[in-house]
């Protein structure tokens, strides 16, 4: 039997440090840069290291959860994540960095579904206010790792060097280990399904392909042109294989869920916009407005406070608008902030970039009903696969909207260079650039989200389903 205390607390640290290793490197990137000679594709392959493997071994790790066990998987998942950690601080080429933050990636990957599961156990065994209680822990810690992340990478960097963002994760680690044993529990399902392996390596391909093929885009374009079309053809090769398998890696009821499916598009058109801004954010405030690395990234921890700030009013748009249309508002509020963003760009003084990324974060407040609306129109038995596809999702949008704004911002940065601009300058074009890109995508998900999001009559698979508790 698990003990609620220390289970709750296993889950916040585990929510907090994974989600800690996507944006604690936005701040330092710069200094990683410096000392490894990096360029700008090189370095975003430090971030997509860890989003890539995190995203596409998601689905299949669920299931690998239930065949093994939540303890077996989580104690597995820890020590590579620690290790990679260690070989991540000590690394001295961009290969060692590079390879460490895949190890850490396909760590986490395994680390979210077993921590989402002790908080699914949580919830069978606690009253309502006790499931409450557990899904604001795990929604709170992600927003202070949100806020945190950058912030911490930019003061690690600046006092004690860039190994420091990696090292930091060990004492998580040391502590989540010492929760295990009492908080997860060593069962096992060893006749749970089989994952298809063959689809989910084909799928994980085609996702390293086509991201890769982003970043090459704006170098090299006859190479990212090769990536693209790879990509491609295995992504069309398992949609085929998909359709006509009974052992599907997404199953039917899911893909054919119009609200589910219209959601997991409405999500990724976000986080491509949001998650490719941030990354290179910090890096244009170190270059173009001068700033040190702790500073490049404290104005984000505005945007975490202004989510932390509009989160209690959500419940009450939902009440009175309904989940479509305040997902949509919120969406249209980020891409009015990216666009604030975008107009005040050429300044070189933080003041005036303080209203957009306030709005930014305001607005993204207003789309967390989009995961819970999703989770309340599928069937209580698919509720484990349609979490694995939500955060795969989620992950896969940081991943590629690291890519797309980062080709977006390399392509029209070479024109400014080549035109004689200073390089802080030129930078800065290539970013507001990317913000106008970012807020046309986010403006394209609030349309999908009024026009999608709408449920139907009939939601679930089968009358006597469940709905899955959000």
């Amino acid at each position: 039997m698990t003990r609620r205390g220390p289970t709750l607390v296993l889950i916040g640290l585990g929510a907090f440090v994974t989600t800690l290793d996507n944006t604690i490197v936005a701040a330092g990137a710069p200094s990683i840069a410096r000392d490894l000679a990096l360029d700008l594709g090189a370095l975003q392959w430090v971030a997509l290291g860890y989003m890539l493997p995190f995203a596409g071994l998601l689905l299949v790790a669920g299931t690998l959860v239930d065949r093994w066990g939540r303890r077996a998987t989580l104690l597995a998942g820890l020590l590579a994540f620690g290790a990679g950690a260690v070989v991540g601080g000590l690394a001295g080429s961009v290969g060692l960095l590079v390879a460490a933050r895949v190890l850490q990636g396909a760590a986490a990957a395994f680390l979210v579904p077993g921590l989402l599961s002790l908080l699914s156990l949580l919830r069978t065994n606690l009253d309502a206010r006790g499931r409450t209680l557990g899904a604001a822990v795990w929604t709170a810690c992600l927003a202070a790792a949100l806020a945190l992340g950058p912030a911490l990478g930019g003061l690690l960097s600046a006092v004690l060097g860039w190994s420091w963002i990696f090292f930091v994760n060990l004492p998580f680690v040391a502590a989540m280990l010492g929760l295990l044993p009492s908080s997860a529990p060593p069962g096992r399902k060893p006749d749970g399904p089989r994952p298809p392996a063959a689809a989910m390596a084909v799928v994980t391909a085609s996702l390293v392909l086509l991201t890769a093929a982003l970043v090459e885009l704006g170098g090299d374009p006859r190479t990212g042109g090769t990536l693209l079309a790879a990509g491609t053809l295995l992504g069309a090769g398992f949609a085929v294989r998909e359709r006509r398998t009974r052992a599907r890696l997404v199953p039917a009821e899911l893909t054919g869920n119009r609200v589910f499916a219209g959601s997991l598009a409405v999500q990724l058109l976000w986080g491509l916009g949001v998650s490719g801004v941030f990354f290179f954010t910090p890096l244009v405030h170190q270059e173009f407005l001068g700033l040190g690395p702790v500073g490049a990234g404290l104005p984000l921890v505005l945007v975490a406070v202004a989510v932390l700030a509009a989160t209690p009013f959500v419940p009450g748009a939902v009440a009175a608008f309904g989940p479509p249309r305040t997902v949509a508002a919120g969406l249209a509020v980020v891409a009015g902030g990216l666009l604030a963003l975008a107009a005040v760009n050429h300044l070189p003084a933080v003041g005036p970039r303080v209203p957009g990324m306030v709005l930014i974060g305001a607005g993204s407040a207003f789309t967390v009903p989009l995961t819970s609306h999703a989770l309340d129109v599928v069937a209580e038995r698919q509720s484990g696969t349609a979490s694995g596809l939500l955060t795969a999702s989620r992950e896969l949008s940081s991943a590629l909207g690291v890519a797309l704004i980062g080709a977006v911002l390399t392509a029209v940065r070479a024109l400014r260079l080549e035109a004689g601009a200073p390089a802080g300058v030129a930078l800065a074009g290539g970013y507001t650039a990317g913000l106008l890109a970012a807020a046309g995508l986010t403006l394209g998900g609030a349309l999908l989200a009024v026009r999608v999001l709408r449920t139907p009559a009939a939601t679930t698979s089968s009358p006597g389903d469940k709905r899955a508790v959000p």
